[in-house]
C-alpha cells in the first residue's frame, strides 16, 4: 500500500482506540512531586543548611562550600529512593535547545567493587565537551573544555526516559576562559541587573522591597497532527514545516476551531501531558483550540522569569515524548502549515518585589503611582530605543515565516497601552501632570440573571507585538519553537538601561541634602518624563498592526521594518547595545551572538531548500511524469476510437497546462539548487545570510508555487504527500 494511504487508515483506526489515562485528577498531592523541593529538602537537611540553601534559591547568599557534600549526599538519597540511576547537569547552550551529559552514580572501587557516591563537588560542577557546541568564535573546535555550574534558583528534577530516570540539575555553561556559552548566565545577569535599577526606583518613591524579580507568563501555541502522517513527510520529520502542500478546502475561515470543543484523542493527550507536567512543579493552568485547525495552546501561571523559561523548555519535550505514546506528533514550529495561523510563545513580563506587588500593576499601589509612571516610561523609552533589537531577539528563519501574517504582529515593533493609559502620558506630554488611571466601569447587559460584569481599563489588541494587558505587557513576537530566554535577557536589560538614565535626571533635579518626600519626586519627575514620553511617543500604536496602513505610517515614523530576521541581527552588535549589555554580556559575547544568529538563519534555510529538492526530486516529479503518461495515453487512446480529428480541446488544454507546469517546476528546481550552492559560497556570514534570506527563499517560494500547483491537478491516488486535509482535520 502507497505510504500516504496507510499513514491515513492508521490515522482513522487511531481516532477509534485512543489511550486511557492512567491518573486522573489528584493535581495538589501530585505537584512538584518529581522535584527536590522545599519539602523534600526541609525533611533531608539540618536546618542551619536547608536555610543556606533556601537564601541561595531566592538570591539572597551563596551556598557555603561545607554544605556541598550534605546537599548532595540528601540530593542523591532523593534520587535513588525515587529509582534514578544517573545524573546530569541540565543546561542552555546556544543552540536554543537543552543539553544534558548522563554520569552514573555508580563508582568503580575496585574491578570486584562498586559504591554509589554522588559529593559536593559533582553536584557544584561538571566538566562537558565544549567542543561542538556554538560558540560564535569564542571556543575553536580544538579547545574542548567547558564547565556546568549549578544553578541553585531552578529545582532539580528526575527525568524518565526509556526505562531510566536521571537526577537532572539545572546547571549554568560557560568556557575554560570564562565566556558565556549559554542562555541561562546572561538571563540570570539581567535580572541582577534589572533588580538593581527598579530598587533605586522603589527606594525613591517611598515603596519598601528587598529585592525585585521580572516574572514571565508564556502562552505555548502548537500543532498536533496524527504520527503515521508526519512520519510520511519528510519535511514535518526533519524541520517541523511543509515546505509543499496546497490549501485545502475548508480552512481556518469559519473559525469554528477556536475555543471550540477539543477532541477526546486530543483532550486524552493534553491531560497526560499537564499530569506530566504537574509532577515537574509545572503550574499549568490554561488549554485550549487556537484559530487554525490542529492547533491549541497550554498556559502555566506566571512564575520568575528564569524558572518559567526552564519550565518551558521542559513542557515542550514533554509535549513531544508524550505525543509518541499517543501516536501524535506535536509541532512547535512558527509556520508549519502556509495561509494559516503560525504559532508564537506569547510572553507576558512584568515585575514584581519580594512583598508581592506587581509593579506594572497601578492598582497594587492606590495613591501611589509614580513609580509606575516612571517604570512605563523607561519601557517605553527602551523599546523606542532598542526596537531593532528587539526584532533581532525574536528573530530566526522560523520565525520570519510567521511575523506579519494570519493573526501574527508584524516585523515592525510598537506598543499597545490602551485609551487610559495613552490618555494619561498625553495629559503628562502636554501639561506635565498626571491623572491615575480611571476605575473599572461595568458591564450592564440587561439580562436578569446575569451579574453586573467588571470592565477592565484597557481593551486588548492582538496584532500589537508588545501590548500593555493591565499588570503586564504581553510580548506576542516570541516564537513558539524559541528559547524565550535572550528575548527576555534584552528586554531586562534595555528597561534596566533606560531605568537608570531616567532616574539620573530626575535626582539630578531632587535636593541632596534630604530624602525627598513622594510628591518632591513627582514634582522632579514631571519635566522628565514629559521629555521621554514626547521621544519615545512614535512607537505607541493602537491601531491594527496587521493593515497595510500601519506600515505607511510606520514608514512615517521612521520605525524599522525589519521584514527578515538576518537585517535585525546587526543591532545586536551595535554600540547602543554593547553599552546597554555592560555587566550581562561584554562585546565579544555580543558579537559571538550575532555569528551564531547568522549562522543559524543560513543554514536553516538551507536545510530547508535541501528538503524541497529531494522531495521534488524523489516523490513529486515521478508521482508527476507518471500521471503526465496516464493522461496523455488517455487522450492518444480517445484519438485513437473516435479519430484523429477529434481535438479534444478542453483535454488537451489540461494535459498541456500539467506538462507546462511540470516543466516550470523542473526549472525552479534546477534554479533553487544553482542559487543554493552560489549562496553557500559566500565566505562572509552577512553576506551569506543575505543570499539565502533573498535570493534562496525566493527560488523556494517560485519552486512551491509549481508544486502545489501539480497538488491540485494529479490524480489524488498519485500524490506522495500527505495533504492539508488530512494533516489537519485526522486528528
Amino acid at each position: 500500500m502507497d505510504l500516504r494511504f496507510k499513514a491515513v487508515s492508521e490515522a482513522g483506526s487511531h481516532n477509534k482506540n485512543f489511550p486511557i489515562i492512567d491518573k486522573i485528577g489528584g493535581n495538589a498531592e501530585h505537584f512538584a512531586s518529581r522535584v527536590f523541593n522545599r519539602q523534600v529538602m526541609r525533611q533531608m537537611l539540618p536546618k542551619e543548611i536547608y536555610k543556606n540553601l533556601i537564601d541561595a534559591i531566592e538570591g539572597r547568599n551563596k551556598i557555603k562550600p561545607e554544605y556541598s557534600d550534605a546537599i548532595a549526599l540528601a540530593m542523591k538519597e532523593w534520587a535513588l529512593s525515587n529509582g534514578a540511576t544517573h545524573y546530569s547537569h541540565w543546561f542552555q547552550p546556544l543552540t536554543g535547545f537543552s543539553a544534558e551529559k548522563h554520569d552514573s552514580f555508580i563508582d568503580w572501587t575496585s574491578t570486584d567493587e562498586v559504591i554509589e557516591e554522588f559529593n559536593g563537588k559533582q553536584l557544584i560542577q561538571g566538566e562537558p565537551d565544549a567542543s561542538s557546541f556554538p560558540s560564535g568564535g569564542l571556543r575553536s573546535t580544538y579547545e574542548a573544555r567547558g564547565y556546568t555550574g549549578w544553578d541553585p534558583t531552578s529545582p532539580p528534577f528526575l527525568w524518565k526516559g526509556g526505562d531510566g530516570i536521571t537526577l537532572c540539575i539545572p546547571s549554568v555553561f560557560f568556557s575554560w576562559t570564562g565566556a558565556v556559552l549559554d542562555n541561562k548566565i546572561p538571563l540570570l545577569r539581567s535580572d541582577r541587573k534589572i533588580n538593581d535599577s527598579v530598587l533605586r526606583l522603589l527606594n525613591l518613591t517611598h515603596i519598601p522591597a528587598s529585592f525585585v524579580q521580572s516574572t514571565l507568563g508564556l502562552e505555548q501555541e502548537y500543532f498536533v497532527v496524527d504520527r503515521a502522517l508526519r512520519n510520511a513527510r519528510p519535511d514535518l520529520v526533519m524541520i517541523g514545516r511543509t515546505v509543499f502542500g496546497a490549501e485545502t478546502p475548508k480552512g481556518q475561515e469559519l473559525m469554528d476551531h477556536y475555543f471550540g470543543s477539543v477532541k477526546d484523542r486530543i483532550l486524552n493527550f493534553m491531560q497526560d501531558f499537564e499530569n506530566a507536567a504537574i509532577g515537574f512543579g509545572i503550574p499549568v493552568k490554561t488549554r485550549h483550540n487556537e484559530v487554525a485547525p490542529a492547533q491549541h495552546e497550554v498556559a502555566p501561571v506566571f512564575e520568575k522569569t528564569p524558572r518559567a523559561i526552564d519550565h518551558n523548555i521542559l513542557l515542550m519535550e514533554l509535549m513531544r515524548q508524550i505525543a509518541v505514546k499517543h501516536d501524535l506528533a506535536v509541532l512547535l514550529h512558527e509556520k508549519p502549515f502556509q495561509n494559516l495561523n503560525g504559532s508564537g510563545k506569547h510572553s507576558n513580563w512584568s515585575l514584581a518585589t519580594d512583598t508581592g506587588i506587581n509593579l506594572l500593576d497601578p492598582s497594587d499601589t492606590p495613591g501611589n503611582n509614580i513609580h509606575f509612571l516612571i517604570l512605563l516610561t523607561a519601557i517605553l523609552t527602551a523599546v523606542h530605543e532598542h526596537s531593532g533589537l528587539l526584532r533581532a531577539s525574536i528573530g530566526s528563519a522560523s520565525n520570519d515565516h510567521r511575523l506579519g501574517g494570519h493573526e501574527a504582529p508584524p516585523a515592525i515593533i510598537s506598543v499597545f497601552l490602551g485609551e487610559d493609559l495613552e490618555n494619561v502620558l498625553n495629559n503628562i506630554e502636554k501639561t506635565g501632570s498626571h491623572k491615575t488611571a480611571s476605575a473599572k466601569d461595568k458591564y450592564d447587559l440587561g439580562l436578569f440573571a446575569v451579574p453586573e460584569l467588571s470592565k477592565d481599563n484597557t481593551d486588548r489588541n492582538r496584532t500589537s507585538p508588545f501590548a500593555f494587558t493591565g499588570n503586564k505587557f504581553e510580548y506576542r513576537a516570541v516564537g513558539s519553537s524559541s528559547n524565550p530566554a535572550f528575548s527576555i535577557t534584552v528586554l531586562n536589560t534595555i528597561v534596566a538601561d533606560s531605568l537608570e538614565r531616567i532616574l539620573n535626571e530626575i535626582e539630578g533635579n531632587l535636593s541632596k541634602k534630604k530624602k525627598p518626600s513622594r510628591e518632591e519626586v513627582a514634582s522632579a519627575a514631571a519635566p522628565v518624563l514629559q521629555k521621554y514620553i514626547k521621544n519615545s511617543k512614535k512607537i505607541r500604536f493602537s491601531g491594527d498592526n496587521y493593515s497595510p496602513e500601519w506600515h505607511t505610517e510606520a514608514k512615517k515614523r521612521q520605525l524599522p521594518n525589519l521584514s527578515k530576521s538576518y537585517l535585525a541581527f546587526e543591532a545586536v552588535k551595535a554600540p547602543a547595545t554593547i553599552k546597554a549589555f555592560e555587566g550581562v554580556l561584554n562585546k565579544e559575547e555580543l558579537l559571538s551572538r550575532y555569528d551564531i544568529l547568522l549562522e543559524n538563519y543560513f543554514s536553516v534555510i538551507n536545510i530547508e531548500a535541501k528538503i524541497m529538492l529531494d522531495i521534488f526530486k524523489t516523490q513529486v516529479l515521478p508521482a508527476a511524469l507518471r500521471y503526465q503518461l496516464r493522461v496523455a495515453e488517455s487522450l492518444a487512446e480517445a484519438q485513437e476510437i473516435l479519430g484523429k480529428k477529434s481535438k479534444f480541446s478542453n483535454q488537451t488544454k489540461k494535459l498541456q497546462e500539467l506538462v507546462e507546469t511540470i516543466d516550470q517546476a523542473i526549472s525552479a528546481s534546477d534554479e533553487l539548487d544553482i542559487e543554493r550552492t552560489k549562496a553557500f559560497e559566500q565566505e562572509d556570514l552577512a553576506e551569506k545570510a543575505k543570499a539565502f534570506g533573498e535570493k534562496v527563499t525566493e527560488k523556494a517560494e517560485t519552486l512551491r508555487l509549481h508544486v502545489d500547483h501539480l497538488e491540485q491537478i494529479i490524480d489524488d491516488q498519485l500524490w506522495p504527500l500527505p495533504k492539508y486535509r488530512e494533516l489537519l482535520f485526522l486528528v
